[in-house]
């Protein structure tokens, strides 16, 4: 069996951030790099394509709202179940899918202690997320992963 290589600190800790978004609650890629006080929304979104499918991949967004391509009906059905505020897509919005009502649902880390064992191990795996491989359904599939 091949030997999976280990995840980069940097890595580690844009995981570490995404995992404590609570349900219904998401965070742009900028504000996590904003809240790490490094890299910026690339960084980021590079990050969640090659790794974010150990994580709740759907809680990490664009600044606009939009839904990740190739993803959306994967991410709108975690978005109902977790009462994420959405708003209805513009009749001119290709395909007419809902985005995220940013105001009511961007979290800004304040309702957890975020600094408390953000260097911790965890047990997640070191798969591609989002942005990254077939396009299947498991939320690992392909978009661009720029975070814009």
């Amino acid at each position: 069996m091949e030997e999976l290589a280990e995840i980069p600190d940097y890595a580690e800790r844009v995981l570490d951030v995404a995992e404590r978004i609570p349900p219904g609650r998401v965070m742009t890629y900028g504000d996590i790099a904003e809240w790490l006080g490094e890299g910026g929304p690339r960084q980021v979104g590079r990050v969640m394509a090659l790794f974010g499918g150990a994580v709740p991949w759907w809680r990490v967004v664009r600044a606009d709202g939009t839904v990740l391509p190739g993803h959306e009906l994967e991410a709108l059905a975690q978005y109902r179940t977790e009462g994420t505020p959405l708003r209805p897509a513009p009749p001119s919005a290709d395909g007419h899918v809902p985005r995220i009502d940013m105001r009511r649902a961007r979290w800004d880390g304040a309702d957890a202690d975020m600094n408390a064992d953000m260097n911790a191990d965890t047990d997640r795996g070191d798969g591609p997320g989002p942005g990254a491989g077939s396009g299947g359904a498991d939320g690992r599939g392909a978009a661009d992963g720029s975070g814009i």
